[in-house]
C-alpha cells in the first residue's frame, strides 16, 4: 500500500457505519511514521473480524497518533448522515495529540478542517496505509459499541448485524418498533403500498366519520401515506 500523499505530517481518516439503521457513525484518524510497515493491513471491509481486532493493537502501538469519535443517532437525524460522517472525522482529527499538516480523506466529500489542506481519495482505504489503519480503528471501535448496546436490546441482534439493514433486523423493527438507538430519519422498514378496499368496512367508516373526515378526504389522505 502507498504510505501517504505528501511528505508532511499527514493524517488518514475514514468512517464506519454510514449505512446502518442503528448506532453511531464512527470515524478514526491516524498518523503513521514514514517507515511504518504492517503485514495484512488493508481496507477493513476486506478483512475478517478476527484480523481487524488483531491489527488494531498493532496499529495503535506503532502509530505516531490515533483517535476515534462517535456521532450518535439524534445528531445524525438532525444534520443528516453525510454531515454526521464528516463531523465524526473532524472530531477524531481534533483529538489527535499532533496536529497534521495534511489530511487524506477516504471518499469524495469533506468539509475543510480549519486551514489544513486535504485530499479526498475514492476507495482510499484500499490504497493508503493511514486511511486503511483509520478504517480498521473506526470499524472495530464502532463494533465494540454495538456489542455493548446489544445487551440492552438483544432481539435486534446488533452483536451480529452491527446495526446494518439485514432482513432479520428489519423484521424485528417491524415487529417491535425502533429503539432510541435507531436513526429515525432513515427508512427503517421497506415502504409498502397499501391499496384501500372499497367499500370501506363498517368499522373503518365509523372511524372516518368520527374523525370528521369524508370518503374523498380519506382517499386523499390514504393515497399520500400509503404511497
Amino acid at each position: 500500500m502507498i504510505k501517504q500523499i505528501t511528505s508532511k505530517i499527514e493524517a488518514g481518516t475514514d468512517e464506519a457505519g454510514r449505512g446502518c439503521l442503528a448506532g453511531p457513525v464512527t470515524a478514526a484518524a491516524v498518523i503513521l511514521s514514514k517507515d511504518f510497515e504492517l503485514p495484512l493491513l488493508n481496507d477493513s471491509k476486506k478483512l475478517s473480524e478476527k484480523q481487524r481486532y488483531a491489527l488494531r493493537p498493532q496499529i495503535e502501538a506503532k502509530a505516531i497518533a490515533f483517535s476515534y469519535a462517535h456521532v450518535y443517532p439524534d445528531e445524525i437525524d438532525q444534520i443528516n448522515i453525510l454531515n454526521a460522517s464528516i463531523k465524526a472525522m473532524h472530531l477524531a482529527l481534533s483529538q489527535l495529540k499532533i496536529n497534521p499538516d495534511f489530511i487524506a480523506v477516504d471518499g469524495n466529500r469533506f468539509h475543510p478542517f480549519g486551514n489544513t489542506p486535504f485530499e479526498c481519495v475514492i476507495k482510499g482505504d484500499g490504497k493508503y496505509q493511514h486511511i486503511a489503519a483509520a478504517s480498521i480503528l473506526a470499524k472495530t471501535y464502532r463494533d465494540d459499541y454495538m456489542k455493548k448496546i446489544h445487551a440492552e436490546f438483544p432481539d435486534y441482534l446488533w452483536e451480529q448485524n452491527k446495526g446494518y439493514p439485514t432482513k432479520v433486523h428489519r423484521k424485528v423493527i417491524a415487529k417491535k418498533g425502533p429503539t432510541p438507538y435507531h436513526r429515525k430519519s432513515f427508512q427503517l422498514i421497506p415502504r409498502q403500498i397499501v391499496l384501500p378496499i372499497w367499500p370501506l368496512p363498517k368499522t373503518v367508516e365509523k372511524s372516518v366519520e368520527s374523525d370528521g373526515m369524508d370518503r374523498s378526504t380519506f382517499a386523499k389522505f390514504d393515497s399520500v401515506y400509503s404511497g
